[in-house]
């Protein structure tokens, strides 16, 4: 189903991950990514394993294949001052099924549900709350209804 429209993220927060800091401390954020988009969220500095951000992002949608997946990539990151920042695991979210209820609808929420996080052997490593709003855009033959009259009032 080809078309296009805005998919909303909400970050609510995580529980239980998994740091490898030597002091036992982490400062987690997020990296969302879906295709070439990357948002980034704050640092939850001094939160630890069980951190919240309670954030928004926002992504553009244009959806031409048919048949495309459309996968959400969620990356845990651990703030390090000193070193390289910690991958604390990686979350994937399936939205083909939210595009196309909402390409359908206009707009389609999924509830903040819980998502594991997991490293790149499957180990889980915590859980990470998101919830997904898609709202497409409008469709082209909607648009210039209003248009006319307008441009032609001003001029004498």
């Amino acid at each position: 189903m080809a078309g296009s429209g805005v998919l909303e993220v909400h970050l609510v927060d995580a529980k239980g991950l998994a740091g490898n800091d030597f002091l036992g401390k982490i400062d987690p954020y997020v990296v969302v990514q879906y295709r070439s988009q990357e948002r980034k969220s704050s640092v939850a500095r001094d939160q630890g394993k069980n951190p919240s951000w309670n954030e928004v992002f926002k992504f553009q949608i244009n959806s031409t294949a048919a048949t495309g997946q459309h996968k959400l990539f969620l990356r845990l990151m651990d703030r390090d001052t000193f070193s390289r920042d910690d991958l604390l695991g990686e979350a994937t979210i399936d939205v083909t099924d939210l595009i196309s209820l909402g390409m359908e609808h206009g707009t389609w929420q999924m509830s903040e549900s819980k998502h594991r996080v997991v490293l790149a052997d499957k180990t889980y490593h915590g859980e990470i709350r998101v919830g997904l709003t898609f709202t497409a855009a409008a469709k082209p033959q909607d648009h210039g209804k209003q248009v006319g009259g307008w441009a032609h009032s001003f001029r004498q």
